[in-house]
């Protein structure tokens, strides 16, 4: 048993003689026959637990249950949860490979029903169900990303997320210190991903006041209610993905999560994990309410930069694992290969071939996967292992459909005085007008001039419909910027504000404080006019990367995108002085002070010359002659 799960505590229930009797740590139990009958049972689910190295407390075995076990074990507890596990693979135009794993886990239940205590957990993580019913979260939101998203090459990802550490929570009305809650659950959080989130204090916490909707059920519309921020120094590592895929039901030793070997992950191009929590419906029509975990992670691999040539890719080379059998707990199991442009099979051939096809609207275009079904046995062919090979037949990389909105950001100016931000949203839809709202949260000592804010458009000066400014507070909070724009087609908007660099005190400088001071993404949210018709039909079974986002209406879809964090340089005071200043004064404590002080305390004797070397010899010769000596 793996060493890192030595804190699980086995339960064992066992009916003996019509009395259930429960037992924890079954190595400690009391002698008799109880304790033995305790002892066999506990002996024997170990030892399942390690056969399948499932050993999680909210998991007691990855065995359907028998007709024994069912009597005692309620019947709604067995219905009310279901696991889902898919992995999408996209082929990007630069060469390129987009790899998007998403694990969700839905549980029927309330966790703020008034006399209700969850106390029985199966696929759902017990630390997370604790974290929402202690702190009364009603959603939460965090993700961990290295490297940054390049939304030209790569087109939109399924679900954006900024450089660095990210974490929005929705709290329950019945919350009464959401400053006090938001503190403790941060520290929380910071233990279970092994994150630094305990550095989120009110100096890069806001409460934006349009931004960030809740993504679940509810008219939720009191953002005081509402917390974000974000770490864009934050990095991310294995010490981060593990406890991550301890979160799942299976683990990471079957299923698709097998392939999430860190070795592979963290030597991308792209690499960003998340979690989200939110409530959602039951059914369609929505007379109760579900808890959802959705788990996910993005890679991006250059096969060139790894050595491994750039046309062909296959799991193997990508994650040095294959896929041998599927999750024994996941309703659906299932891997999508974008064959939009290769529909024909002119472009490129796929090992083995799947007869499985499906389409769907994404991001407002309208792809074709292959869909290899894990839950099928027929999948993994005679050798039980599936290994996904692309060979192409072409050097034309295929369609890509440009994005209609992108933004980008960069810092002016010259000197450690003043400065300026700049922001650039693109509009690329060639007749279609639509508003964006912006999100800037700039740290406190970075002193905007708000009067110098200014929004142009093609040239022109384009007035916002919409603008919240919550100015900061010295080493209490930062500036919060909020403003709903309309970007023209085929149009650039660039929005402009000028700040002045503060002088901190020397005990607030990082320590290497020459290498800058990053300020957090900007984010831009939007109802993007969509190329096709999207899918509005919550009820229906759809893959789990088009039915994150809600969608309203056929005609737009929405998109959050980030721009780049900033790295700011601020007046750095010269910190090798102080080492100038000990060794000058060391240097004239022990020569000037040193000489006069050995002067002052030591004691002078008078000692008579003694002679040469002809007076020892000629006092020598006397003294065998038996003269007195000189």
């Amino acid at each position: 048993m793996a060493a890192c799960r030595c804190s699980v505590v086995l339960l064992a229930v066992v009916i003996v003689g019509g009395y259930v009797v429960s037992a924890a740590e079954p190595d400690r139990a009391q002698t008799g026959r109880s304790s033995e009958l305790l002892k066999d049972s506990a002996d024997t689910i170990a030892s399942q637990l390690d056969k399948n190295d499932h050993v999680e407390e909210r998991q007691p075995e990855t065995s359907p249950r028998t007709e024994s076990e069912s009597q005692w074990e309620p019947s709604e507890e067995r219905t009310r949860d279901e696991f889902q596990e898919e992995l999408v693979i996209r082929p990007l135009p630069t060469g390129d490979v987009y790899s998007s794993f998403q694990f969700r886990t839905r549980w029927d239940t309330d966790f703020f029903h008034q006399g209700k205590k969850v106390s029985h957990y199966r696929l759902f993580p017990k630390s997370l169900g604790q974290v929402i019913s202690k702190f009364s979260v009603r959603e939460l939101h965090i993700s961990f990303t290295q490297g940054y998203w390049r939304t030209l090459q790569w087109g939109q990802p399924f679900l954006p997320a900024p450089p660095g550490a990210e974490l929005w929570v929705w709290f329950q009305d019945s919350v009464s210190d959401v400053d006090r809650a938001w503190k403790e659950l941060t520290n929380v959080l910071s233990g279970i991903f092994c994150a630094s989130l305990n550095f989120i204090d009110s100096t890069n916490t806001v409460q934006p006041s349009a931004s960030f909707k809740p993504l679940g059920i509810g008219n939720v519309t009191e953002h005081r209610f509402l917390r974000y921020a974000v770490l864009p120094r934050e990095i991310v590592c294995t010490e981060n993905l593990t406890p991550w895929k301890k979160l799942l039901p299976c683990g990471s030793k079957t299923g698709i999560a097998m392939l999430l070997k860190s070795e592979k992950l963290f030597h991308t191009s792209f690499h960003s994990q998340a979690v989200h929590i939110r409530p959602v419906c039951q059914d369609g029509a929505c007379r109760s309410t579900a808890w959802e975990l959705r788990q996910t992670l993005s890679v991006v691999f250059d096969l060139h930069a790894s050595g491994q040539g750039k046309r062909e890719w296959s799991l193997f080379k990508m994650f040095s694992r294959t896929l041998t059998e599927p999750c024994p707990l996941a309703s659906s199991s299932k891997v999508y290969v974008d064959v939009t442009d290769n529909t024909q099979g002119e472009l490129f051939e796929l090992n083995p071939a799947s007869p499985s096809l499906t389409q769907a609207a994404v991001l407002g275009d309208r792809r074709n996967y292959t869909v290899y079904d894990l839950l099928n046995p027929e999948s993994f062919g005679t050798h039980r292992s599936l290994n996904i090979l692309l060979k192409w037949k072409s050097q034309d990389s295929g369609h890509f459909l440009r994005p209609l909105l992108h933004a980008e950001r960069y810092v002016g100016g010259y000197g450690l005085q003043t400065g300026e931000i700049h922001t650039l949203v693109y509009n690329s839809h060639p007749f279609r007008a639509f508003p964006a709202l912006l999100l800037e949260t700039v740290p406190w000592y970075l002193r905007l001039y708000v009067h110098t804010l200014s929004v142009t458009s093609k040239g022109r000066e384009n007035t916002p419909s919409y603008i919240h400014y919550q100015p900061s507070k010295d080493r209490q909070r930062p500036h919060l910027l909020e403003m709903l724009v309309q970007l023209p087609p085929n149009s650039v908007t660039k929005v402009t504000v000028q700040f002045e660099r503060a002088l901190l005190k020397w005990t607030e400088y990082t320590p290497d404080p020459n290498h800058g001071f990053y300020v957090g993404s900007s984010v831009l949210s939007a109802l993007v006019p969509s190329v096709v018709a999207m899918d509005t039909n919550r009820t229906k079974d759809r893959p789990l990367f088009t039915s994150f986002f809600p969608c309203m209406e056929e005609s737009s879809y929405f998109i959050r995108v980030y721009t780049e964090p900033l790295l700011v340089n601020l007046p750095t005071p010269d910190f090798s002085m102080p080492y100038n200043v000990i060794c000058l004064t060391c240097t004239v404590v022990a020569v000037g002070y040193g000489s006069l002080y050995n002067l002052l305390t030591r004691s002078f004797q008078v000692e008579e010359p003694s002679g040469g070397l002809a007076k020892r010899l000629a006092n020598a010769i006397r003294r065998l002659r038996g003269v007195p000596l000189l």
